[in-house]
């Protein structure tokens, strides 16, 4: 029988800490998963959904994009994606009488994870200017309400139209034509908060901003490393990719501020020894300071370059741009330099060289750790650097791995979600569709957070996510959200950007991976694309939610309808009816996806075109692979200050919070703790248990503060720091961002402590 949600808030003001775990998975983490999946869902419901979870004939996991062999197990998914389930096909639910008993008030007081786990919500619901509640309001009425606000606009620029990364293939397709017939490029997305510096490093490098891996590669690969990457809690699927590589022989080196209890040992809980004894999978484990990773690559391409032989220069003459500019770059790397820059020691990165040469397939994996810095895009094009100079790119067990965090945002952006699109994409949508779509380059999420801030944008309709939850400097973000005169969100659950509005605002619920999706036309299934550019298809088991629900591609095609009128050309009827007719033109308008409806048919899906991989053909401006040769730039930390990292708990996926516990890491029972090296602590006067508050530095020298944490003496590397977001995204400035992607720098915050 499952649960009932948690009437009040549960009580964080004394996190318990033990000693951080040295194994990941295991028994412990079936009894968590079994445990939270019987309180969301009750035991018949469990067996029934979670055997479905990536399934061929199943529903893709709403969790990570890792993706899945051909060979599937009956239990097809980690801990973590049984939560994100658990949490969509949960039994509890938010109805009409729950918003008329919590104010608007009460629910902005209210933490993020007594938000979610109160339950799908059931009803279109609308808070009217200057009521103090949201109300049930029709579908029709809903869609009026949108039509109102969008066409009262002085130019269609004034409305932003935001993607999360769970959105399916179909409806992203639907969405980005939506925007564009209205008249808008601006369709910021959550990977402009995650990996769009590696998609700004790759395109330049390789000429396209995707991974070139496939998971085969990885099986196959002698040489995997880790960079500013926790795979146990953020991609825990990984693992067992990672232990088949040991056992082929592959050695790891993990590069991470922090150690992870994931990449120091796997008990894979799908075998009887891996369950108990795991794998050790750490060959090398270099702790390196927060945001030194260029550096320690420029050293290493530079001794690459130095020892005799250990270059491709086949490789190089043939398929690259650019080797002489490294080359004099490189060679100005410095010893003592780095050793500052990195923290590391002589001995660990001459360790990690002769590994690097050691290796004839090398693939290199990062994550947030690598993309969220000032100087990121320059660190990820120094990775491949390092990759080009032996030639591993475009070979099996070799190549770039950017690991992306949601299961279609790579998806999203193929379907064109992108403020800055490719002329030759828009130049084919409107040759589909007889419209003429915007030239100009649109607003991303930072931008948009500025726009709202400026009053340049009045609209925020946001398809899935939590805007507010994921973004920066919360007050900044939360005082331009109130400024908007409407603000629309396309949700399952309730969370921080339903509490925090415009004028007006709407909450438009829909369908979820699990639930069956039935149209005029008969069932529905859609499509989503994984983190190494695999497409297949998604088909939810369960009955809807509610009766009232539509799903996405529903709602994007009835508000098209209302907005756009009889002056749109385009079947957005057909296309809510039947949505093998929007992969018919997406068939037509994106390439890779020719003959789309039947090749998704097929139980394995199939796999897009990639040209450096495929070919080894890279189509740059140059024509040519890029090596690269940005200056090397690290943080400086003043005296008397921290590098703080924002990241992730055990007990959460993005801004959705599935409990107060981090297992690995020993915390339990609260969030707001901040980890800190033991001398560090002891030179800043910092005691294990004392309550300080968060202050953040920056050069527009306003008070940015988080009150209340916990210090936690916790092995960091010296002068670094890390805290759970998004409690701490206050403390990141709105215009402290990544140059070149834009991407906010969480994961660089120089922070003072003041106790509490």
């Amino acid at each position: 029988m499952a649960a009932k949600p948690p009437a009040g808030d549960p009580v964080q003001h004394a996190p318990q800490v033990a000693p951080p775990k040295r194994a990941a998975a295991g028994l412990p983490a079936i009894g968590h998963t079994l445990r939270i999946a019987q309180q969301q869902m009750g035991v018949a419901r469990t067996a029934r959904t979670l055997l479905k979870v990536n399934q061929k004939d199943g529903f893709d996991c709403p969790g990570c994009a890792w993706p899945e062999g051909d060979k599937r197990h009956t239990a097809e998914f980690c801990e973590n994606g049984a939560k994100a389930v658990a949490e969509e096909a949960t039994l509890r639910r938010v109805t009409p009488e729950f918003f008329a008993e919590h104010s608007l008030a009460d629910l902005a007081g209210r933490s993020g994870y007594w938000l979610g786990q109160q339950g799908r919500i059931t009803e279109p619901m609308y808070l009217p200017e200057g009521a103090d509640r949201y109300q049930a309001v029709p579908w029709e009425r809903a869609f009026e309400i949108i039509a109102e606000e969008l066409t009262a606009l002085g130019s269609p620029d004034e409305a932003l139209f935001y993607t999360s990364g769970r959105t399916s293939n179909e409806a992203a397709f639907l969405f980005q034509l939506f925007a564009r017939e209205f008249g808008t490029n601006n369709l910021p997305d959550c990977s402009n908060m995650c990996h769009e510096s590696s998609g700004s490093a790759l395109n330049e490098t390789i000429g396209i901003g995707k991974g070139s891996v496939n998971l085969e590669d990885l099986h196959q690969a002698d040489l995997i490393i880790v960079a500013g990457q926790n795979p146990g809690t953020n991609h825990p699927r990984m693992l067992s990719a990672l232990e088949k590589a040991k056992s082929a022989g592959a050695r790891i080196i993990s590069v991470n501020p922090l150690p992870e209890a994931g990449l120091e040992r796997f008990k894979n809980p799908q075998t009887p020894i891996g369950m108990f004894k795991g794998t050790a999978l750490n060959d090398l484990f270099l702790q390196i300071r927060i945001g030194g990773d260029q550096a320690l690559f420029r050293l290493l391409n530079k001794l690459v370059i130095e020892t005799e032989g250990a270059t491709d220069e086949a490789f190089i003459r043939e398929h690259t741009h650019g080797y002489e500019e490294l080359a004099a770059a490189a060679g100005e790397a410095d010893w003592a330099e780095t050793l500052t820059a990195t923290g590391l020691t002589r001995p660990e990165i001459e360790r990690a060289l002769a590994m690097v040469l050691a290796s004839k397939r090398t693939i290199i994996c990062w994550a947030m750790g690598l993309t969220q810095h000032k100087h990121s895009v320059a660190t990820i094009r120094e990775v491949v650097n390092l990759l080009l100079l032996r030639g591993n790119i475009g070979r099996p067990g070799a190549g770039v791995c950017p690991v992306r965090g949601h299961s279609n945002v790579q998806g999203d952006r193929t379907m064109g979600i992108f403020e800055r699109p490719a002329p030759a994409f828009l130049d084919s949508l409107d040759k589909e569709f007889g419209i003429t779509s915007p030239r100009g380059h649109g607003y991303d999420v930072v931008r948009s957070i500025e726009a709202l801030r400026d009053g340049k944008a009045k609209v925020l309709f946001a398809m899935g996510g939590n805007f507010v939850g994921a973004t920066p400097d919360t007050d900044v973000t939360e005082a331009a959200i109130r400024r908007a005169s409407l603000t629309v969100h396309v949700s399952t659950k309730l969370n921080r950007s339903h509490a925090v509005t415009g004028r007006r605002a709407l909450i438009l619920p829909t369908l979820g991976r699990t639930d069956k999706d039935v149209q005029a036309s008969g069932r529905q299934f859609v499509t989503v694309e994984d983190s190494m550019g695999m497409v297949h298809a998604s088909r939810g088991n369960l009955p809807p939610a509610s009766p009232h629900l539509l799903s996405e591609p529903a709602i994007v095609a009835r508000m098209a309808r209302a907005v756009l009128g009889a002056a749109s050309a385009t079947p957005w009827e057909e296309f809510e009816r039947d949505y093998a007719a929007v992969r018919d033109r997406i068939s037509r308008v994106i390439p890779g996806f020719e003959d789309f409806n039947a090749r998704a048919a097929r139980p394995e899906g199939f796999r897009l075109p990639h040209a450096p991989r495929d070919e080894r053909r890279f189509p740059t401006k140059t024509g040519k692979a890029n090596f690269t040769a940005a200056p090397v730039e690290y943080p400086k930390i003043p005296e008397g200050r921290l590098l703080l990292q924002t990241l992730r708990s055990h007990d959460q996926y993005n801004t959705t919070i599935y409990g107060l516990d981090d297992r690995y890491r020993g915390i339990t029972g609260g969030r707001r703790v901040v980890m800190v090296n033991p001398e560090d602590a002891a030179e800043l006067g910092l005691a294990d248990g004392s309550y300080q508050d968060l202050v953040s530095e920056w050069k527009d020298g306003v008070e940015r503060r988080a009150p209340g944490f916990r210090v936690v003496h916790y092995p960091t590397a010296r002068g670094c720091a890390a805290a759970y977001y998004p409690e701490t995204n206050v403390l990141v400035p709105l215009d402290s961002t990544a140059d070149t992607s834009n991407t906010p720098a969480s994961k660089s915050v120089v922070v003072r402590f003041e106790p509490a």
